[in-house]
């Protein structure tokens, strides 16, 4: 091995062990603030001195981050799994002539904003997580749609026909081909989806599900500034760390170069 492609490959390591350290920087910071949010009270008074109370401390910030962050995992897991699944139906031969109707479902679930979701659910399903967990699937629905439909279509047709003479049966060139290669803009989809339900569940405080918005509609209802901010930058920290997450774990569009590689060229 020539001694390019050795400090190629060291520097490629190098970069793979260091890949998640900014999404651990955030998270860290996260999670200091979520346990430490007490110590900040005399710089939060200087905003309200007048306020008797400052620090929101009806439930424990660490609480309501993991109540936050278990139902946009939930609702992702869902929009996911029926996005990617409709996306990849209306691309078979038997369902393609349903792909305008499942574009434009999935464009109407972004159309209605999450609040009237939220309203027109409660009466429904209750007050709690489960009317948000819906609003959230059917708000992160189109991105996720729309890129697997864009990542589908964009693999080559000669591609394609290369897999299926050597055999392949369609479900194999489904797994095996045609996900892998789109797999890059699909997770550029969730990645969008997940990161605006992150801000968009906070409005499930509204309706009675604990997460990171109590502190925000507390902070409207009651006048109290500092526990708008509370909300706020811890929400702002979490879609920070999700979104590099997201980041390092995307895979390269097929046919670009590692920076190795490029110097090997």
């Amino acid at each position: 091995m020539s001694e390019v492609a050795i400090q190629g490959s060291e520097g490629g390591n190098r970069r793979s062990r260091w890949r998640f350290i900014v999404p651990l920087i955030w998270l860290a910071a996260l999670l200091m603030l979520a346990v430490g949010m007490t110590t900040l009270e005399p710089l939060f008074r200087l905003l309200e001195p007048d306020l008797r109370q400052v620090i929101y401390v009806r439930e424990s910030f660490l609480v309501l981050l993991g109540q936050h962050v278990l139902m946009v995992a939930v609702a992702a897991l869902l929009a996911t799994c029926v996005g990617v699944g409709a996306a990849v139906a209306v691309t078979r031969a038997a369902g393609r002539d349903f792909m305008p109707m499942v574009a434009q479902l999935a464009s109407i679930g972004q159309t209605f904003p999450p609040v009237a979701v939220l309203a027109l659910a409660v009466p429904v399903l209750g007050f709690g997580a489960v009317p948000v967990i819906v609003a959230l699937v059917l708000y992160g629905l189109l991105p996720i749609v729309r890129n697997t439909l864009a990542g589908l279509q964009g693999v080559s047709a000669e591609v394609l026909e290369a897999a299926r003479g050597m055999g392949m049966t369609p479900r194999q060139v489904l797994l095996q081909v045609e996900l892998p290669l789109a797999a890059p803009v699909i997770l550029a989809g969730i990645r969008t989806s997940v990161t605006i339900n992150v801000a968009t569940a906070a409005l499930g405080a509204t309706v009675g599900a604990s997460n990171l918005g109590d502190p925000i509609i507390s902070g409207i209802v009651n006048g109290n500034t500092p526990y708008i901010i509370q909300g706020a930058v811890m929400i702002g920290l979490l879609a920070l760390a999700v979104d590099s997450l997201f980041e390092r774990l995307q895979p390269r569009v097929p046919g670009q170069a590692s920076d190795g590689q490029a110097a090997n060229g």
